[in-house]
């Protein structure tokens, strides 16, 4: 709504000792300031408002993230844009639209032109913009401190988080393929763009709305899932939400084996009476990271009449990701509370997220007339665990519905959730060709089974044994802006071809990380070079490399070295590989450009180079590596010599 960024625009710092004892005593005067509103009735009341938020990558020609926000935001002079926590991002915040007649039409028309805006400027200066929730190109190199937006706020954030935290963030998502890594920083959480929609609730209702947007979340995620690739792997339908509450988790091993609450999370339990009971728990169950300039004394202020602005508690709310979020704000001098629901990923285009949020506010609307309280058809548990079997298999998940019905996510939606929508929506006025269109968009995508998560895999099986994974991504992200430029939902989208990508376009094998071989056949010093020999001959391979248990490069043995042992001593079978292998071995990292490798190839005359990153063999680049880039390079070299290209 019209403050939703409000927590994003003051000056913060990392607090400690004193500090934060002043800030906990300034959470809890805020606190009892909107006890003290809620129980004198000051709310406004019988509004309905709508709010959005989008986020958006930046990424340059070859389809690669583009640091390029602050430039953006000095091309576009528009008060509508603001920055996110990557320099590789956008945001672009939605006017607050009443519930009525032609407000989702509006909320398109707006944010499409916005958007529309955005990829004019950007592609004036040699960048894209692109709807999705995680984009394919993204990898652990982009994730640097360096391509944090260079605000107080943030910094301090990552420093406070990580401090809490005590070591690096670990990540752990498994679905069809598994990811596994370390990182030192905040910056994790920059891989995920959303769609953020903002609902305006009478006080005395948001227990019961706050409830039904818990019991919503699981439907809706199944229906707009957009994010199933993360550093070439094929995790969740939505990977955000693994990747989100992994990425800023502050707790250690003890505080996971005592259940503590993450930082990102669904929630513990249903609200009974009102929304104080989430900024309590807050408060007392995470350690505030960052603080204010809290220049108020928000009892004072209401005895005097006016409205407080209750900074340091909505600060705290604003480092606290609940799925739904709970919220405090003042349009035209008058508090109101709204929910944000923060569930929905960015993309596929805006007419699609505009019907998944025409969607959420139809239910929310009419299963508040007709449930008194859902709680009592549904347990928390349940709305919980259908939330995160959406997460992870998008419309292939099954749920426990009300009063123990078991469906799957494609009939709830078809046969049960779209008629409440649509009266709903007809509750509050919305225009009807508005509710056909928003909610027949929502439809089709369900029947035909094409949600965003879906048409990224499907495409990407369709490229399977074509090319590399980074010519694959970047064919992804290039037909994803190509169907977003014709803005038509994503259940009308054909499958991405590799060629839509350019040939000027596929060239910047830039790092290592993007041709290496993470498929490794390895061996330890133990081992004979016996088997050596016979993996040599399985595999068609003419190195291996030999690390200790703990994935350290030890050496490497070539079939050259293996070939001539045999020849002068036999097979070997006593022989160990520590005895045989070459102990001094070249090496890079996953950052190290691909053409230094390539060089250093050349040079040094070696037909292997293993990758090390941080101590551990994580691939290996070799000459059938080098001749695929070397073949790309050429294709680059004729395609800029070509007139008129």
């Amino acid at each position: 709504m019209a403050d939703t960024r409000e927590h994003k625009q003051v000056e913060t710092s990392v607090h400690t000792g004193k500090d934060r004892r002043a800030f906990v005593r300034a959470m809890l005067s805020d606190l009892r300031a909107l006890e003290q509103m809620l129980a004198e009735g000051r709310f406004e009341r019988g509004v309905r408002r709508v709010g959005s938020e989008l986020e958006m990558f930046l990424t340059d020609g070859a389809y690669q993230p583009a640091p390029a926000a602050l430039k953006m935001l000095e091309a576009l002079k528009d008060p509508h844009f603001t920055t996110e926590l990557g320099l590789f991002q956008l945001e672009v915040n939605g006017d607050p639209q009443h519930l009525e007649g032609d407000s989702f039409s509006r909320m398109e028309k707006q944010l499409q032109g916005l958007v529309d805006k955005t990829r004019v400027a950007a592609e004036q200066i040699g960048y894209h913009a692109a709807l999705m929730g995680i984009l394919p190109t993204i990898r652990k190199a982009h994730l640097g401190l360096d391509n944090m937006v260079p605000s107080p706020r943030y910094l301090a954030l990552s420093k406070a988080v990580h401090a809490l935290r005590g070591s690096d963030f670990e990540i752990s998502i498994k679905g069809q393929d598994e990811l596994v890594f370390a990182h030192d920083s905040v910056m994790v959480e920059a891989c995920n763009s959303s769609f953020q929609v903002h609902l305006q609730v009478d006080a005395d209702a948001f227990a019961r709305q706050y409830n039904l947007a818990q019991v919503l979340a699981g439907p809706l995620l199944s229906v707009a899932a957009n994010s199933p690739l993360l550093f070439g792997k094929r995790l969740w339908a939505e990977t955000r939400i693994a990747l989100f509450q992994q990425s800023v988790d502050t707790r250690s091993e003890t505080l996971h084996r005592r259940d503590a609450s993450p930082r990102v999370g669904f929630g513990t339990r249903y609200v009974k009476e009102s929304i104080t009971e989430i900024f309590r728990e807050d408060i007392a169950r995470h350690r505030t990271l960052v603080n204010v300039d809290y220049d108020e004394d928000p009892e004072a202020v209401l005895d005097r009449g006016e409205v407080p602005q209750l900074k340091a508690l909505r600060l705290h709310n604003g480092t606290v990701y609940r799925w739904n979020r709970a919220c405090y704000g003042i349009i035209d001098g008058k508090p109101h509370l709204r929910i944000e629901n923060r569930v929905m990923p960015a993309g596929p285009t805006v007419a699609d997220q505009v019907a998944n949020a025409a969607f959420w506010c139809g239910l929310m609307v009419e299963f508040a007339q007709t449930h008194e309280d859902i709680t009592r058809h549904l347990d928390f548990d349940h709305a919980q665990g259908n939330f995160f079997a959406a997460a992870r298999e998008g419309l292939g998940a099954s749920f426990h519905w009300l009063d123990g019905e078991d469906i799957s996510a494609p009939r709830l939606v078809l046969d049960r959730l779209l008629p409440v929508a649509e009266a709903g929506l007809r509750r509050h006025g919305i225009l009807e060709q508005d509710i056909q269109r928003y909610l027949g968009i929502l439809e089709k995508r369900v029947r035909t089974g094409r949600t965003g998560a879906r048409w990224l895999l499907q495409s990407l099986h369709s490229m399977k044994g074509q090319a590399t994974a980074g010519d694959k991504q970047q064919a992804l992200v290039a037909a994803t802006l190509a169907r977003q430029a014709t803005h038509e939902p994503v259940s009308e989208w054909a499958p991405a071809r590799l060629d839509e990508a350019p040939s000027s376009a596929r060239h910047p094998y830039m790092h290592v990380e993007q041709v290496m071989t993470t498929d490794l056949v390895t061996v330890h010093e133990e081992d004979s070079v016996e088997l050596v020999l016979n993996l040599m001959n399985w595999d068609k391979i003419r190195y291996v490399l030999v690390e200790d248990r703990a994935h350290k490069l030890l050496g490497i043995v070539s079939q050259r070295a293996v070939l001539r042992f045999v020849k002068e001593r036999g097979e070997g079978r006593d022989t160990t590989v520590g005895e045989l292998m070459k102990r001094e071995v070249l090496s890079v990292t996953p950052r190290t450009t691909s053409l230094d490798a390539i060089a250093l190839m050349r040079r040094h005359k070696v037909g292997c180079l293993p990758v090390v990153d941080n101590g551990e063999l994580v691939g290996v680049l070799t000459e059938e590596n080098f001749l695929r880039i070397a073949g790309e390079l050429l294709e680059l070299h004729l395609h800029q010599q070509t007139p008129g290209t």
